[in-house]
């Protein structure tokens, strides 16, 4: 097969649909959530938190911290291992999310397609394959 035919059958798999990958869920350690989000996951058993700095906590406590990652809606689910998602389940052969029906935002928009293997070997393999060809 040559090279021209490889990367057209992995640009055709970058745009399906879910593939039961499980790459969304295991790949990321922290997934941005939404304000009306937090209480539900927190609900679940989901892990939440914020990103704070060493250097802030020299000069502000921690609570005040975590009240203005709030006001900045800065505010994660953190996946705490490398198994990813505590939500995230396999039946079979493929992955699942538990709540699907009420994933996170940056979940639903998540595409594995785009972050899975095909678009990291075209892009490793040849970068230019990318770029326009006026």
């Amino acid at each position: 097969m040559n090279k021209k035919v490889t990367i057209k059958s992995e640009l055709d798999t970058i745009f399906l649909e879910c593939r039961g990958c499980g790459q969304c869920c295991k790949g990321y350690r922290k997934i941005l959530l939404m304000d009306d989000e937090v209480d539900f996951i927190k609900k679940m058993g989901g892990y939440v938190g914020v990103m704070v700095r060493m250097n802030d906590l020299r000069d502000k406590k921690m609570d005040e911290l975590v009240e203005e990652a709030k006001e900045k809606e800065d505010i994660y689910m953190i996946h705490p291992d490398e198994k990813g998602c505590i939500f995230l389940e396999k039946v079979n052969t493929k992955f699942r999310c538990k709540i699907y029906n009420y994933r996170p935002k940056t979940c639903r928009n998540f595409r594995c397609s785009l972050a899975g293997n095909p678009l990291m070997n075209i892009i490793l393999k040849d970068p230019v394959c990318l770029l326009s060809k006026k």
